[in-house]
């Protein structure tokens, strides 16, 4: 099984240009709305058309702008999973799951196959329910069993769970389990959340203004990230813009201040990154140690998030700004500090002033 895609499609001032290939594996594409994630999946099953470009699939040529090959969705056999799953209200949950068997197939190897789905995903003894009639979690197992039952030569799924809320979600992501262990072939995952990419994929490919920016399996992407936009997919609070300012020392522009690195700079460095709970309190001046004043706080159910700013910044860079003046530049001002809620544990309070410090290993620089 394989996949090889290379693909451009142009809107205006919007470019889609990504170039992979997959095998047996499941692909993450993890970026912001709008990126050109979906967009991908669509052209590879036929809904949108690239302007250049070649698209194939277990061998059978999908596109190919200069042989002038566009096969049609039907003649594709992909398989494509909404966020709504796109069910058939006037069909019986058995109808709909044998709605992408092809015609050619005998009516007992369809009831067969049909059948087969029905006990994979749990669905016996509902096959002549509608899907009104079934809970959420049921339709999307009637619409993943739909999926397999077309024998399709690769699975997509675009944000399936990205409307539901977290309970939901945790219980129904172990219905992609049974449609990953049984499908074989190259599945295509469509999210912008990384925890969630992590558990279902091989690899992820980061997608940032329609290209490919970096792809990796998923633990290299967070512990080693390469671009701007892995880093802050990645869960990073903190990507400040970064200059060069010494083989192991950085200036950041933003917060006003230096940061010595344990790793070299690059000379070409564009963006410094720091996980918010890598922030440490300090005692006193020391390396990478700063005077900071706690601007604001904000509880989750285990730990406190405090946004710091730095009170010696470099008068080069600028005065601070204020909320009200400037809201984006403000932010991009204070450092985000994570602090636990574990007993015995000082948290930051607004108004605070307090000495942090920076670990020069736990930092992240990146080029691109």
């Amino acid at each position: 099984m394989s996949l090889d895609v290379r693909i451009k499609k142009s809107f205006g001032d919007y470019t889609l240009d990504v170039a992979f290939a997959g095998g047996d594996e499941t692909l993450g594409f993890l970026g912001a709305s709008g990126c050109g994630k979906s967009l991908t999946l669509r052209c590879i099953a036929g809904i949108e058309t690239p302007d250049e470009g070649r698209i194939v699939v277990n061998g059978k040529v999908f596109f190919d702008s200069e042989q002038k090959i566009n096969l049609t969705p039907q003649q594709r056999k992909t398989a494509l999973l909404f966020q709504n799953y796109m069910l058939f209200p006037n069909l019986t949950v058995a109808d709909n799951i044998g709605a992408g068997i092809g015609r050619e197939v005998p009516r007992a190897e369809r009831e067969r196959i049909v059948s087969e789905e029905l006990e994979r995903f749990g669905l016996r003894g509902f096959g002549q329910r509608y899907p009104a009639q079934l809970s959420g979690g049921q339709q999307q197992r009637v619409a993943l069993a739909r999926m397999l039952a077309a024998r399709p030569g690769i699975l997509m799924l675009d944000e399936p769970f990205s409307a539901l809320d977290s309970h939901l979600k945790g219980v129904l992501e172990q219905n992609l389990v049974s449609l990953f262990e049984a499908f074989e072939g190259t599945i295509l995952y469509v999210s912008h959340d990384i925890d969630e990419s992590l558990r279902f994929c091989d690899r992820i490919a980061v997608v940032d203004a329609g290209r490919i920016v970096e792809m990796d399996r998923g633990r290299e992407l967070v512990n080693r990230p390469q671009s701007v936009a892995g880093l802050k997919l990645s869960g990073c609070k903190n990507a400040p813009a970064a200059e060069y300012a010494g083989p192991h020392a950085v200036h950041v522009p933003p917060w006003g201040i230096d940061v010595h690195t344990a790793q070299e700079v690059p000379r070409d460095v564009k963006c410094l990154g720091l996980r918010a709970f890598y922030v440490e309190r300090a005692e006193g001046p020391g390396e990478n140690c700063y005077r900071v004043r706690v601007d604001r706080v904000s509880d989750a159910r285990f730990e406190r998030m405090a946004l710091l700013g730095f009170l010696d910044r470099d008068d080069a860079d600028g005065a601070a700004v204020a909320f009200e003046t400037n809201e984006m530049s403000y932010l991009h001002q204070h450092m985000f500090w994570r602090v636990s809620m574990r007993e015995g544990v000082a948290l930051p309070e607004v108004g605070e002033r307090l000495w942090v410090r920076i670990p020069p290993d736990k930092v992240y620089l990146v080029s691109r």
